[in-house]
């Protein structure tokens, strides 16, 4: 037995030794042209996909319906994701299928994961395989509305992709991409009718529009789609960018009709707030006449993008500008329907400015 004991005390001892010699050797490939071993390659995708499984099991998955979810997701798809995995508007690259192992095409792969899994691979990536974690892993509102994305895009032909994504966005405004990916694939007027997630930045105010995208680049405001977009625009183009779309006129927009008992809630919160909880009317600082020109306008805007940004505010996420304490402090008095509220009131307001 004592010998037993000495031989296995000694294989615990050489073995890492030996390992580490062989490492040092240099004699053990790294190169990618000659692929895996089928052992290896096997194992490797099961260990991935074990521990996808079972991360994903507490996750839990909203309602991915909403089409307004496409759009963001598709466009950032296009000038993130497409170099990799290819999409029906480009294919995958000689060099990038010479990749080890190489992106997956997703049209086929995607449906072979639940949701909550391809939730989890979006927002955390994966390891040894090139791909990336969400760029602002606090926003799974974004993560959720890739994975909705990703639901449609095995159906998806070239012309459908095409609409979703923007590719043929209109203007010149803030190029990110070798295709025609441009700020207005995703915020021209003409694609933001009826609830879009997507804020409205005609007619803006200019100062509110440098800010968010000076805290973007930063990465003081968190959004993974939008620091993609900007990471690719030289930091002098900003102000450029941000007196693009104050100066240009807000149509009227043409959303979807509010609750009238909705919007009178939001009324009165928006014009009195609710004084015995120290909550202050909405309109006592945004569209004020005189006001603090780095404070947005708010009316016009969509519902569904009022409430998103609401929700961000309230847990404490959304941020960037030396104002926006201010209203992580005023969110947090509020109360989940109250959020509804609002974003019913300001939606059915016409829009202030140019």
């Amino acid at each position: 037995m004592t010998i037993r004991w000495r031989h296995l005390l000694a294989l615990v001892i050489i073995l890492p030794l030996l390992g580490f010699g062989f490492a040092w050797s240099g004699l053990m490939g790294v190169g990618a042209s000659s692929g895996h071993w089928p052992i290896t390659n096997w194992f490797l995708h099961w260990v991935m996909r074990n521990s996808i499984r079972t991360a994903a099991l507490s996750i839990t998955v909203p309602s991915l319906e909403n089409p307004e979810l496409l759009p963001p997701a598709a466009g950032h798809f296009e000038t993130g994701c497409a170099i990799c995995h290819g999409s029906p508007a480009q294919g995958r690259s000689d060099a990038v299928l010479a990749m080890l192992p190489p992106p997956p095409d997703l049209k086929t792969v995607a449906p072979t994961w639940s949701d909550a899994q391809l939730f989890q691979i979006v927002k955390h990536g994966v390891r040894f395989t090139g791909m990336p974690a969400w760029p602002a892993q606090a926003r799974d509102d974004e993560v959720w509305a890739m994975v909705a994305f990703l639901r449609k895009l095995p159906e998806m032909d070239t012309n459908a992709y095409l609409q979703a994504s923007g590719l043929h966005g209109i203007g010149h405004a803030g190029e990110v991409s070798p295709l025609p990916i441009t700020c207005e694939s995703c915020h021209a007027e003409k694609r933001l009718n009826g609830n879009s997630i997507i804020p409205r930045l005609a007619g803006q105010q200019e100062a509110y529009l440098l800010n968010s995208l000076r805290a973007f680049a930063e990465r003081q405001r968190p959004s993974g789609i939008m620091e993609v977009a900007i990471g690719a625009l030289p930091d002098d183009s900003l102000p450029e960018l941000a007196s693009y779309y104050a100066r240009q006129a807000r149509p009227p927009r043409q959303g979807i009709p509010a609750d009238p008992r909705l919007v009178e809630k939001g009324r009165e919160l928006a014009e009195k707030g609710r004084p015995e909880e120290k909550l202050p009317a909405c309109l006592s600082c945004h569209e004020k006449p005189g006001g603090n020109p780095a404070y947005p306008r708010i009316s016009g805007q969509n519902a569904a993008y009022i409430t998103r940004q609401l929700q961000l505010f309230h847990a404490g996420v959304r941020g960037g500008s030396s104002f926006s304490h201010l209203m992580i402090e005023v969110a947090a008095k509020l109360k989940e329907e109250d959020f509804a509220a609002l974003a019913a009131f300001f939606a059915s307001r016409e829009s202030v400015g140019p």
